[in-house]
């Protein structure tokens, strides 16, 4: 994965330059804790890549500096900067743009079209897209309060009302399996699994392997950084580019 990075501390951040909007690529980046991210930030998730960069709490543009999301004070390494990362290195002349939304301990439920969070996350979205073109929609949601016999119906809902609402019905969806530590992974992981059968352009990434901090509830920094690039891949087979 060579790309050029610019070690920078995050409270540093800079001013972006941005590219022609047809060279900038968006992430919208939705659900709950673990794709905030919890894991301990090291210095190698300090360094500011050249061509990855993150949507701020401010609304403005600013390198991918772990955490790149703000949700809570606890917000550290998650999966979307080395998701950003890998795609990238496949698309040499342009520029990965982030636009962080999850929120840790929402439920399902909270992300409906008509909440709050959803509301926020397609306001930021638009913001993004003044920029550049929405990408692709990644998704880790199920530790709290999912019902898997209702599961599907509802997070197919909350991600097609994104494509709506953003005028994107195309735009690739990756969601991800619950960490197989996590004592609701058994019944919801074969509900995710099953997901892309009925919502179109859409893939399940595996968490198979994968290690917690300790809780039995959010991955450490090593393995959000493998689901950053789990995701990445999915996404490029979605949109075929290997």
């Amino acid at each position: 994965m060579a790309i050029a990075v610019l070690p920078v501390l995050a409270e540093t951040k800079g001013d972006v330059k941005l590219p022609a909007k047809d060279k900038v690529k968006i992430f919208l980046l939705v659900g709950q804790s673990n794709m905030a991210g919890r894991g301990k930030v090291e210095d190698q998730d300090r360094e500011a890549p050249a061509r990855v960069i993150t949507l701020t709490k401010g609304d403005a543009w600013a390198p991918a500096v772990d955490p790149i999301h703000f949700d809570k004070p606890r917000a550290g390494v998650g999966l979307g900067r080395t998701f950003g990362l890998v795609v990238a290195a496949k698309y040499e002349d342009e520029t990965i743009a982030l636009v962080p939304c999850a929120v840790g301990g929402t439920s399902i439920d909270q992300w409906e079209r008509s909440g709050a969070q959803h509301k926020e996350a397609v306001r930021r979205a638009k913001i993004a897209m003044k920029d550049g073109e929405l990408a692709g929609i990644l998704w880790h949601q199920g530790e709290t309060r999912s019902d898997p016999a209702t599961y599907t119906e509802k997070v197919s809902k909350v991600l097609e009302g994104f494509r709506e609402e953003l005028g994107a019905k195309d735009v690739p969806i990756v969601v991800g399996e619950l960490g197989h530590f996590y004592k609701g992974a058994e019944a919801l992981n074969p509900v995710l699994q099953k997901l892309p059968e009925t919502l179109a352009k859409s893939a399940c990434v595996s968490t198979k392997g994968l290690t917690d901090q300790g809780d039995k509830t959010h991955f450490d920094a090593a393995s959000y950084r493998e689901m950053g690039k789990r995701y990445a891949a999915a996404w490029l087979m979605l949109v075929d580019r290997k």
